[in-house]
């Protein structure tokens, strides 16, 4: 291990930029003739547009165009769509409703975009939107899921009868059903997985620009995977020819899954520079970002888990309703059936399971993939659930977990998932050796001398991420493949650029794909390069979400290093007169094993361009490409431990410890991981203590700002105790299992179990608030 390569704590590359305010996000993107877009939103949640006047707002100054959904669609801009095809048990397919990226004749959430404005400045285009007339026919809306399913409730698409999109189920129904009727206890349990927002730091934006010139569209989007959206804008929504748009991903101020989809914005901006004839930027504020970005969460099931004498889990059957928002987002089918159901046997050997889920649409905004992505809501049924049956066994959480752990690999689950490595027990004696578990009861007796309830809570998370294989995801109704791209460019002084489909938006990739090269060239990481989120530069790519860019873009870095490296030591080895088999790479050279003759790097690269000394048919350069498809997903795990202490005069919730154990396979940067661990661990806190997403029965956002959506502070989070064990993935060449969302995956369940614990009662609502903890510490005094 170098100083600066495969696990080394090395500071990121790309904070300089950051921290002195250099970083380049659209909003900071100039070009010339650039003028400024506002959307007219609806203010009703649902309701048909019977008339439009934009005749005021086209004669205010400084406006160029006010253009409508009827002018799109005139010009054959396309619907959106959701890329990821869910049949139900009877077979039939999903039911998408359609989702114009500019409403034509009907409304279906408060944010709905319906007209453009485009004018000289931002302050002349939001003034002229507030002028365009629009008489609606208000309708009654839904917003939550079980109602919506009701007889009677309002239809939001034509398509969905009684608002169902799909019915869908796996497991074995059967099996897991005798499995309950012969138990000997089982536990049943309504759990709710509250409604998110993403509020990444920078807000969406678009700058679209069509060169009448060139016939061609460059758009400039904060984006996670903008090849994707190049794809989709072209082929589905006929925006562009794919050879004719270029999509350009700068520095992106965070993303935790909003960011992947393409959204109306991005599309109408490309449409009405073409239109318009000037290029239109568009940047949201943040209620904007609040009312339409992808939300998260919002499951609503129930469940029973059964156990024998010995209290070993002989079957687990879910029922889970989840709330899809008023249209289908472009990977929202996947979140509630693949990326969830599939992980509901978590670490633990369950013989039978079955689950159905049913997906339901609603005039509130849009759900789709956030941190984790159906992985945290299965973890949460799970682990809420594991540590109720402890208490009602009258045995310990963590012994339960212990005695059905999965302790043979692989494991073929029965919801398709084969988990190929693990240690679930280390990483529970790490966390409670940590935690000083043992040590708890004297802590909490010291507590209530205080006037203080203690309370302890676990989680035993595990996740699939690197989602994969192509041909297995497409098989069950992926769009896409789930491959990644790499291309490793050695330039003729030695210097190395790589481009990557993967795409940075705080990860550190500039970092961390620079050790890798590091640690197999000897080169120092500010002579490597990292260059992506162009796809005029970079060939194409998946993106980043779900945890991929270790496991799946670094293997395919890799890859194409090893490409490299064969043809380098093939010069090395003519040059030095050699064996190629006795050629090895050290400190920055290449050498003749077990003598001192060697040629630096930089010297092997201009070989390579110079040209004038190649073994016989080699031709010039230095330069690679590789693609890797993974064989199977990663399968990070680990266990969390919360300690609470709650004031019951007032509800507060103070996090007095938090413990998190993982195993992540190889790490490349350790300081890296830690505080993705952190970031994660952090947002799940704010869903199980503060945030939620809140509408009033006529479909407003009650929690639309951050005066209303609460946002946890430094002072709601403890010093994070981190520690990592090992068991290297199998699957891919670095023995990588990915740690973008374990935090956030791991962390609801464990403070849940600790405030449960501390007050004694069976379950709490997301997010256990004060005022929501102290009415339940009441209740429990009265019982």
């Amino acid at each position: 291990m170098g100083i600066e390569g495969v696990g080394a704590r090395v500071a990121r590359k790309e904070d300089k930029r950051f921290i002195t305010g250099a970083g380049r996000y659209v909003d900071d993107m100039v070009v010339p003739g650039m003028k400024h877009a506002a959307f007219v939103r609806s203010p009703h949640a649902h309701a048909q547009i019977k008339k439009i006047d934009v005749k005021k707002a086209q004669a205010m100054p400084g406006v160029i165009g006010v253009l409508t959904g009827k002018e799109l669609k005139a010009d054959g801009i396309g619907n959106l769509i959701c890329g990821w095809m869910i049949h139900s048990k009877d077979g039939s397919p999903m039911k998408m409703g359609a989702w114009s990226p500019l409403a034509v004749d009907k409304v279906r959430y408060v944010g709905d975009a319906v007209v453009i404005v485009v004018a000289e400045t931002k302050g002349q285009a939001r003034d002229a939107a507030e002028a365009v007339e629009i008489t609606y026919k208000e309708l009654k809306a839904v917003v939550d899921a079980t109602k919506a399913l009701e007889k009677g409730a309002p239809q939001v698409h034509a398509e969905a009868e009684n608002n169902l999109i799909f019915d869908w189920e796996i497991g074995d129904a059967k099996a897991t059903d005798a499995a309950i009727k012969a138990a000997a206890h089982v536990t049943r349990m309504k759990i709710v997985n509250n409604r998110l927002v993403p509020n990444a730091m920078e807000p969406r934006a678009a700058l679209g620009h069509y060169d009448k010139a060139e016939d061609h569209y460059t758009c400039w989007t904060t984006s996670q995977n903008p090849h994707v959206a190049r794809l989709v804008m072209s082929a589905f929504y006929n925006v562009a020819p794919e050879n004719k748009l270029r999509v350009i991903a700068p520095d992106v101020g965070g993303g935790f899954g909003s960011k992947i989809y393409i959204y109306p914005e991005e599309i109408v901006c490309l449409w009405a520079s073409k239109k318009t004839g000037v290029p239109v930027k568009w940047v949201a504020d943040r209620t904007e970002s609040f009312l339409t970005d992808a939300h998260g969460r919002d499951h609503v099931s129930t469940v029973e888990m059964a156990f024998d004498k010995n209290n070993r889990i002989t079957g687990f059957k879910v029922d889970t309703i989840a709330n899809l928002g008023a249209y289908m987002s472009l990977f929202s089918s996947c979140v509630p059936t693949y990326l969830y159901a599939t992980l509901l046997s978590g670490q633990y050997d369950i013989p039978a399971i079955h689950a159905n889920v049913r997906t339901v649409y609603t005039n509130t905004a849009p759900v789709d993939a956030y941190r984790g992505a159906g992985r945290p809501e299965a973890t949460y049924l799970l682990e809420r659930t594991m540590e109720a049956a402890a208490r009602e066994l009258g045995v310990s959480p963590a012994e339960l977990r212990r005695k059905n752990f999965i302790t043979v690999f692989p494991h073929q689950t029965p919801v398709i998932m084969n988990y190929d490595a693990g240690d679930y027990g280390a990483s529970l004696d790490a966390a409670m050796k940590t935690s000083d578990y043992a040590g708890f009861a004297k802590r909490k007796a010291a507590a209530a001398k205080q006037g203080k309830l203690r309370g302890i809570g676990m989680s035993c998370y595990i996740e699939a991420c690197g989602i994969a294989p192509s041909a297995a995801v497409g098989s069950l109704g992926a769009g896409v493949g789930l491959w990644e791209s790499a291309e490793v460019r050695v330039n003729a002084v030695g210097t190395i650029e790589v481009l990557t489909g993967s795409h940075s938006h705080g990860q550190g990739h500039e970092t961390t794909f620079a050790q890798l090269v590091n640690e197999r060239f000897g080169v120092p990481i500010d002579s490597v390069s990292i260059v992506h989120g162009d796809t005029d530069k970079v060939q194409m790519g998946m993106g980043t979400y779900g945890s991929r860019s270790g496991a799946v873009g670094m293997s395919a870095i890799a890859k194409a290093l090893d490409k490299v490296e064969a043809k380098a030591k093939k010069i090395a080895a003519h040059l030095l007169e050699a064996d190629e088999g006795d050629i090895v790479i050290e400190n920055g050279a290449l050498k003749v094993a077990g003598t001192d003759k060697n040629v630096p790097w930089f010297q092997v690269a201009l070989a390579a361009y110079t040209a004038h000394n190649l073994p016989a048919g080699m031709e010039p350069g230095l330069k690679e490409t590789a693609f890797y498809d993974p064989s199977n997903f990663t399968f990070p795990a680990g266990c969390y431990i919360c300690e609470v202490e709650i004031d019951p005069e007032t509800g507060t919730t103070e996090i007095v410890q938090f413990v998190a154990a993982d195993d992540f396979g190889n790490i490349i940067n350790p300081m890296i991981v830690e505080g993705q661990v952190h970031g994660g661990i952090a947002q799940g806190v704010g869903q199980a203590l503060l945030e939620g997403a809140h509408y009033d029965a006529s479909g407003q956002l009650l929690t639309a700002s951050y005066m209303d959506y609460t946002m946890p502070r430094a002072d709601d989070l403890p010093s994070f105790k981190v520690s990592t064990s090992n068991t290297p993935c199998p699957g891919n060449p670095l023995g990588i299992k990915g740690c973008g969302e374990a935090g956030a995956i791991g962390s609801p369940p464990a403070v849940i179990n600790a405030i449960t614990d501390a007050i004694g009662i069976p379950d709490i609502a997301m997010p256990a608030s004060p005022s929501t903890v102290w009415a339940a510490i009441r209740a429990a005094t009265k019982h």
